[in-house]
């Protein structure tokens, strides 16, 4: 043993094997089984040190280090009944002192009391005995496997336990000694497998230390993290010797990670008349349905090579290459044939034939929607500075690629092959353009569109969704939301935020429901209501993740909500201010003030205030005041010049404090005080124009 081992701790080692994981879900298992494996080491009062974890196509694995082998005694209490009524008045044990007694298995002599928030009550302290991890970890084990967040489970055999995948081997040791796991009708050993193809014989783990490097020489980089750093290296080595550079997003190098356990890189290659398929396509097949890496030469063109990871070093890697160009050479064929079909049918000539397209029970036909998209476009250019009739026109034509070959074969290339289409078709750039980019952002991570025609007839195509699904009734709720409508709300509100287009929400909304037509939107005002509070939900998620206050969400919403971009720069100005302003946590707790004097007032006036009414000096100054600063004020909220604004604002503090000090707001004298509520409503509607300040927190 080594001078600086502790004799108390030893690590640990836990290793589940199984056939193929998915490559999409092994991250995700990775992490969780470290969550996991922390909580019920922490809830078992066994102490560790640092958990990493593996995970390859063929395992996940935990290695713990310096597990305790002793749990940490741990006392729990129970409490009984108050002492008071503990003893009767003869001074005799009450039946519930004694039952209290009797199921701590106790007698009452050995009860003692403890001091809670109600007094003092009996109470029985006992000291859990210390467990030895050897006993614990097994279950333990089961735990861990057992919450892991699997999308999906399966059954092999004849067993009722389930996996992701078939489970073939398990490993639980603790130093050198194998613990007694069962699980999957399979006793846990001290050894694993190596590689499938290099090293399918078993691997005698001595140490859990000596996992990792004794996996290596099976063949199996079992780090994902060194796994895919590995990947990246080979990749981009290979294709600078090429004088290319690859396409390669986290996300597909996350894939191939997933599915080698001993990447090798080799080139592949394809016949260059293919490349007269727009890259798209090309991108799309090698990589959606090959995990190919695509290459570009230095103009950024594809090349007709590409690289690929096989999970095999082969003797002869040519067999391997001329395998993968086969399957490739198959899919793209099917795209150069369907390319040159397509082709010979214009998008306006495939119009007529999405009458026969369903959209959406209740809905129509894709046809019917692609007529009320041209009225919304339309009616939208205006907004989003796109001339009316190109708009239209790329709305009439936008969902014809739906009956092309190449959308058929590959449907996440909707949009895009129809701008293809239209190009060849002759259509304008706007049309074109429009088109192409108007199912953006599909998801999350995706860029919204980049040309005004296209962000306008996205905008359309989404709320015409939304508002339609809202009038038949198919609204999410809960976590489920099958027509990913909260999606779609969230790209209205990229789109916008990202292109700054003054876009009335609500005037948006009702063009759209007004397409629609009354025998689809059978209460408009309930629809219109409903798809509005729905956006203000996703807006409050939006701007959360973006890093606000909901307290200050909130203000902000609750004045001209349906304004986003303008609502973006309110709380822009607003955070702004109550972070970096001196004055801004009594100015607001000032304004709160005044808010909710007027509120419990109800004032509604529509004129200034009279200063021959003024009775104390400050309500001079203070309207005197006012008066300097109106001008300046609203000149910053018309420009929408938030941050100016309340800049300005914040000036008014000290005349306001010696306003409410000298003088009484709610005077006898009604015309007097409403004189005075009259003075405070002009404050107050300049703070408006920005945020509701009695909503937020801790001012």
């Amino acid at each position: 043993m080594s001078a600086h081992e502790n004799p108390l701790q030893k690590d640990c080692l836990l290793e589940i094997g199984c056939e193929e994981l998915p490559a999409r879900e092994q991250l995700p298992i990775r992490d969780a089984a470290i969550e996991q494996m922390t909580r019920l080491l922490n809830e078992a009062g066994l102490s560790f040190g640092q958990i990493t974890a593996y995970v390859t196509p063929r395992r996940l694995a935990l290695w713990i280090q310096n597990l305790a082998l002793l749990s940490q005694p741990r006392e729990s209490i129970r409490r009984g009944p108050p002492l008071e009524r503990a003893r009767d008045g003869a001074g005799n044990i009450t039946p519930a002192a004694e039952g209290f007694a009797r199921s701590c298995g106790v007698a009452f002599t050995d009860l003692s009391t403890l001091d809670t928030e109600k007094g003092l009550v009996l109470a029985w302290r006992e000291v859990e005995a210390a467990r030895s991890s050897h006993s614990l970890l097994p279950d333990i084990a089961s735990q861990t496997i057992a919450a892991l967040p699997l999308r999906k489970r399966m059954h092999w055999g004849t067993r009722q336990d389930s996996f992701i995948r078939p489970v073939r081997w398990l490993l639980l040791r603790q130093g050198q000694q194998v613990l007694d796991w069962q699980a999957f009708g399979l006793q846990a050993g001290g050894q694993s497998f190596g590689h499938r193809v290099h090293h399918p014989e078993a691997i005698q783990i001595h140490q859990p230390a000596d996992y990792a490097a004794a996996l290596l020489d099976g063949h199996v980089m079992a780090d994902f993290d060194a796994r895919r750093a590995h990947i990246s290296h080979k990749i981009s080595a290979i294709a600078e010797d090429l004088r290319a550079s690859p396409i390669l997003p986290a996300a597909l190098l996350d894939e191939i990670t997933g599915l080698n356990e001993w990447p090798v890189i080799l080139i592949g290659s394809f016949a260059e008349d293919y490349l007269r398929i727009p890259e798209e396509a090309l991108i799309t097949v090698m990589m959606q349905h090959q995990r190919y890496v695509p290459l570009r030469d230095g103009n950024g063109r594809l090349i007709s090579q590409y690289l690929f990871a096989a999970n095999i070093h082969s003797q002869d890697a040519q067999i391997v290459i001329h395998g993968n160009n086969r399957v490739l050479r198959a899919r793209l064929a099917d795209a150069a044939f369907f390319w040159d079909q397509d082709r010979q049918k214009s998008l306006a000539a495939r119009l007529p034939e999405l009458q026969n397209v369903l959209f959406q029970e209740g809905l129509g036909s894709v046809y019917d929607k692609t007529l009320r998209l041209q009225k919304v476009a339309r009616s939208l250019s205006s907004r989003c500075n796109v001339k009316a009739d190109d708009l239209e026109r790329a709305a009439a034509l936008c969902k014809s690629d739906l009956l092309s070959g190449v959308v058929g074969e590959f449907p996440e290339l909707q949009g895009i092959m129809g701008g293809h289409y239209a190009r060849h078709d002759g259509e304008n750039a706007e049309v074109v353009a429009a088109i192409a980019q108007h199912y953006l952002p599909n998801g999350r991570d995706d860029d919204t569109p980049q040309s005004p025609a296209g962000q306008c007839l996205a905008i359309a195509d989404k709320l015409d969704t939304l508002c339609g699904f809202f009038a038949i009734g198919k609204i999410p709720t809960g976590d489920r939301d099958p027509f990913a409508l909260r999606r779609a709300a969230l790209s209205v509100l990229r789109i916008i935020l990202d292109a700054e287009l003054d876009l009335p929400l609500d005037e948006a909304v009702g063009m759209t429901l007004g397409a629609l037509g009354p025998h689809i939107v059978k209460d408009p005002t309930a629809i219109r209501t409903g798809v509005l509070d729905f956006f203000q939900d996703r807006m409050r998620v939006y701007f959360r993740e973006e890093g606000f206050r909901t307290d200050q969400i909130n203000a902000v919403l609750s004045r001209q909500p349906h304004q986003i971009l303008d609502a973006r720069k309110r709380l822009e100005a607003l955070a702004r201010f109550l972070t970096e302003h001196q004055a801004a946590e009594a100015l607001a707790a000032l304004i709160k003030r005044v808010n909710n004097l007027l509120r419990k007032e109800n004032v509604e006036v529509q004129h200034d205030p009279d200063p021959q009414l003024f009775e104390d000096p400050a309500e001079h100054r203070l309207w005197e005041h006012w008066q300097v600063m109106a001008g300046p004020v609203h000149t910053h909220l018309q420009n929408a010049q938030y941050a100016s604004a309340l800049d300005l604002l914040a000036g008014l503090r000290p005349t306001v404090d010696t306003f409410f000090d000298k003088v009484m707001v709610l005077a006898e004298n009604p015309e007097i005080r409403q004189n005075r509520l009259t003075l405070l409503t002009r404050l107050q509607d300049a703070f408006l124009r920005i945020a509701d300040f009695t909503q937020l927190q801790g001012s």
